[in-house]
């Protein structure tokens, strides 16, 4: 859920809560005051009933303590209409009458006189549910003339309820007014308010998709100087972000022409290398061919020339790493991918006849977009590691699969495997699976480096799977 609209339902909730408790104590309140009204008025609609034309002076119509001359429950002079008025003697009713609209009364259902009779004078007003309605009633005794009767008189509490339901009804409207006018106002005052930090996250996003794993590194993407005014919080977190990208590009700087010194120097020290090396395998076949030594001489001369030559491998791989580092390569032209395989799979039968070779081609012709020479290099290095880290007799495959969108070459032997901490790793520089797989000879741990190397100068991938009896690496290039 996005910021904003956390702080629009989170200002909703807490008005929502506050027209809620508003409402609630409007409400209460409202209804105290009315129902207080009605007891008042409670009083003097007693009076009415016994007195049409009011008490005589010095009496009291409730208290029992003046005499009343007439008692009439029946007469609605006076009274309003929902007025209720019963008199019962030893529980049963004498008389009641109801006031109607028009001014007369009417007696009462012998359910609401049930309802009435059990109605305490010492209780106090209370409300009670009739067959016309709900009403505000008080139970009285009668004066010490009418000694065990007892007068009830009620009035409706309809006008009492249609007020609150009133009440209740604008309260209800105010509120969702007001929540909807919040809603749309809080929405546009937080969107503008949080607009600098989409600004922060869309900077941050551009310098996530920036290619900063290699090469010349310049970050010039930077937060607005509207989304880095001094003194605001979001201010802050755009000056600390634009400090934090002037220190990465830094450091991506510092490292990059710290890499540029080493793959120069590796560059230079690889070329320097290679007169000198060429010159001792020179020699040592020189004196090997036109000079008598004794034989622990020769094996000594043998061994120099195996280690020159092995020398020399590593300084044209070196050179070769620092070629591509540096983007110096062929043009690339159609190339036919099914003679490659089937050229690279016979030199290396050839020099591993200890291991079974099979071919698996289609039927018609696979070619590919790429720079010959590096291809040709990739299949050499992949079959040359196949044979080199697996024991005589291993059956290794090379499959070649081809359709309009893409071409891959899979290399699968059935060897020991590799072992899994190292496959993260297998194609990183000087790495060596001579631990995890049979070696007849060593390894500079520069080929498979290499593959990787030429296939994404292709445009290409590769990958690599392995377990115990089965690897494979598989390369695809787009067609």
């Amino acid at each position: 859920m996005h910021l904003r609209t956390k702080l629009v339902l989170a200002t909703l909730a807490l008005l929502t809560a506050i027209c809620l408790a508003i409402g609630v104590f409007g409400h209460v309140a409202m209804s105290t005051y009315l129902t207080a009204q009605l007891d008042r008025a409670l009083t003097p609609a007693a009076g009415r009933a016994g007195f049409p034309d009011g008490p005589p002076p010095g009496s009291d119509s409730r208290d029992g303590r003046g005499p009343f001359r007439s008692l009439d429950p029946g007469n609605a002079a006076g009274q309003r209409p929902g007025t209720l008025n019963v008199v019962f003697d030893d529980g049963r009713a004498r008389t009641s009458a109801l006031v109607q609209e028009d001014g007369s009364t009417e007696p009462l259902t012998d359910a609401d006189l049930g309802i009435l009779a059990t109605l305490d004078p010492a209780a106090g007003p209370e409300e009670v549910t009739l067959s016309s309605g709900r009403y505000r009633v008080d139970a009285a005794d009668l004066p010490t003339d009418a000694d065990g009767s007892i007068l009830v008189t009620g009035l409706s509490t309809t006008e009492r309820d249609s007020t609150l339901s009133s009440l209740d009804a604008i309260i209800a409207g105010l509120a969702l007014a007001g929540l909807a006018l919040t809603g749309v106002v809080g929405t546009v005052i937080i969107r503008r308010s949080l607009r600098p930090l989409e600004e922060l996250s869309g900077v941050a996003t551009s310098v996530s998709q920036l290619p900063l794993s290699s090469g010349d590194v310049a970050v010039a993407v930077r937060v607005p100087p509207s989304a880095a005014e001094p003194g605001t919080e979001v201010g802050a977190v755009g000056i600390a972000l634009n400090e934090m990208i002037d220190h990465v590009t830094d450091a991506l700087r510092a490292r990059q022409a710290s890499e540029t010194k080493v793959r120069r120097f590796v560059a230079d020290a690889s070329h320097e290398l290679r007169t000198p090396l060429t010159s001792i395998r020179g020699y040592t076949e020189l004196i090997l061919m036109s000079e008598p030594v004794s034989a622990a001489g020769r094996s000594a001369l043998e061994r120099v020339d195996s280690e020159s030559r092995r020398m020399s491998s590593l300084v044209e791989d070196l050179l070769l790493l620092a070629r591509l580092d540096e983007g110096q390569r062929e043009a690339a032209s159609p190339v036919d991918l099914t003679e490659l395989v089937i050229e690279t799979t016979s030199d290396a039968r050839v020099s591993a006849t200890t291991h079974s070779w099979a071919l698996e081609l289609p039927e018609e012709p696979v070619e590919v977009h790429a720079v010959e020479t590096e291809i040709r290099q990739v299949l050499i290095n992949l079959l040359a590691n196949a044979h080199k880290h697996t024991p005589p007799g291993t059956s290794i495959t090379v499959s070649l699969r081809g359709d309009e969108s893409a071409a891959s070459v899979a290399v699968t032997d059935t060897g020991p495997g590799i072992a899994p901490e190292l496959l993260d790793s297998v194609f990183s520089r000087f790495s060596r699976g001579d631990a995890a797989r049979s070696s007849g000879t060593g390894s500079t741990g520069l080929g498979l480096a290499i593959v990787q190397a030429l296939v994404e100068a292709n445009s290409g991938t590769v990958t690599v799977t392995s377990g115990p009896g089965r690897t494979q690496f598989t390369v695809t290039l787009p067609a």
